[in-house]
């Protein structure tokens, strides 16, 4: 397969990107390196990038950032960053890469465990994110071609212990390996439309 894989060269898009590099052709895209360079908040970005890339078996995408802080502090454009990058970043992915997806293609997009069960701090975070399972729910009865679409959902990644901990007390770190094959399973399974929870919060 010719997957495209955007935030492949970030914590958890590196082991993803290793991992489908060992048997698929891979391509890294990026707002600062990779094969392709690319913000997924400029609409231009991600079309110009699918000209280059040319059509794609699987788009991955392992990006989008969205404001930490107390609800209390958050202003209307705080909120905008996290609607405007993972949330329409990811979206807009979807909405033009489906011009560019082989038949039988998929998606699989990416949250975290703050839609199910957010922390303090995390308001506009957890909201992007459960807009995003939404979404993918949605989007998934109207693709054409047999085109698929899922969302990986993980807990606290062991490679990122150290910046998050305090975040998120009491909760198991996932390990890596397991982080990957929720990838793996959407990109490589079935299933259309499902959220694939990577998570242990007991």
């Amino acid at each position: 397969m010719k997957i495209l894989i955007v935030g492949g060269n970030g914590t958890i898009g590196k082991k993803v990107s290793a991992h489908f590099a060992k048997k698929h052709e891979v391509i890294i895209g990026g707002r600062k390196s990779g094969d392709v360079i690319l913000d997924i908040v400029d609409s231009n970005a991600i079309k110009n990038t699918f000209e280059q890339t040319g059509n794609v078996d699987a788009i991955l995408c392992i990006a989008g950032e969205a404001k930490w802080d107390a609800f209390e502090s958050l202003s209307e454009e705080d909120f905008h960053i996290g609607l405007n990058s993972k949330l329409m970043g990811q979206v807009n992915l979807v909405r033009i890469g489906q011009n560019y997806l082989n038949k039988g293609g998929s998606f699989t997009l990416s949250t975290g465990i703050l839609a199910d069960h957010p922390v303090v701090m995390t308001t506009s975070a957890a909201m992007v994110n459960g807009g995003i399972h939404s979404f993918v729910k949605a989007v998934s009865l109207e693709l054409k071609n047999e085109q698929r679409i899922n969302v990986v959902s993980s807990g606290l990644v062991e490679d990122a212990v150290e910046h998050y901990e305090a975040y998120f007390p009491g909760h198991n770190p996932i390990p890596m390996r397991k982080v990957v094959n929720g990838y793996v399973k959407s990109v490589e399974g079935k299933g259309t439309g499902e959220i694939i929870r990577m998570y242990d919060n007991s």
